[in-house]
């Protein structure tokens, strides 16, 4: 297989359909995500996103379809080598160590690649490559004062920051987020969203799962949207929006005002 240029999809799905029994969670699905993309994966509640995301990630296995990496295919690799070969996902719940500090729990992610058993990966962590990275990743993120404390203190929006932290401490091509701004208030949702947008900025590709349309409209340059498993929008923002197809899915008549004028409003904010 030709190795991928720069034009080339990082990710490619291609025709994923997930069935479990008889029920079809995704329906042949295919898109493509380009390095540098930050890529909206949105539709209503039991859409298939998250059964969409598992089957990148490699938690559920596709049953037709097949998904790509940098050309390569992931079909039948468990997680780890997924994550091996340049992925990692940002999980909606945030569970950190709570006996180690904030900087241990990334490091513990910055020493995976070590071995794939936690435990022994914790064992691994030097005083300094792994540490370092941890800090690095934590500024990234801003929270690096807050290296030393104990995750089990802290409130929300800094445990989300600490999930970024330790998904970017797997040094990946592609970020899979899973809703990272579910809980959050809309001045901590739009500044966690901020600093998504400028790790985007710096070059990393990223996917975004996150039911906050305001701050998706205002962040993402495109957007795919599911509803009953099948794709229904894919494109610009505002263009995909714009869709009654995706207007009748996603929002519902009665709170489209509302939350088309947020989107609106926070894309006359980016520049977009």
């Amino acid at each position: 297989m030709n190795p991928p240029t720069s034009s080339s999809p990082l990710l490619q799905v291609n025709g994923v359909t997930v069935r479990f029994g008889g029920l079809t969670a995704v329906d042949d699905v295919s898109f493509d995500v380009h390095p540098g993309d930050l890529l909206g994966l949105i539709g209503p509640n039991g859409a298939g996103k998250t059964t969409m995301m598992r089957a990148i990630i490699g938690v559920v296995q596709p049953t037709e379809g097949s998904v790509l990496l940098g050309g390569e295919s992931l079909n039948g690799l468990p997680i780890h080598k997924r994550i091996q070969r340049g992925m990692s996902l940002s999980q909606q719940l945030v569970r950190p160590l709570r006996d180690i500090s904030i900087q241990e729990n990334v490091a513990l992610a910055a020493a995976s690649d070590k071995t794939i058993s936690p435990w022994r990966a914790l064992l691994n962590v030097s005083t300094e490559r792994e540490l370092a990275i941890a800090q690095t990743e934590l500024a990234r993120v801003g929270i690096a004062s807050m290296a030393a404390q104990s995750p089990g203190i802290q409130p929300l929006g800094v445990l989300k920051r600490l999930e970024l932290a330790r998904a970017l401490a797997l040094k990946p091509r592609l970020l899979l987020l899973d809703e990272p701004l579910a809980g959050l208030n809309s001045q901590e949702a739009r500044a966690l969203a901020s600093t998504i947008a400028e790790i985007n900025q710096q070059g990393l590709t990223i996917v975004l799962i996150e039911h906050n349309l305001g701050e998706v409209m205002r962040i993402c340059q495109r957007l795919v949207v599911l509803d009953n498993g099948k794709k229904i929008g894919d494109g610009d923002p505002r263009e995909v929006m714009a869709d009654p197809a995706v207007r009748a899915a996603y929002l519902g008549g009665d709170a489209l005002g509302a939350a088309e004028a947020e989107g609106h409003a926070n894309l006359e904010t980016h520049g977009a």
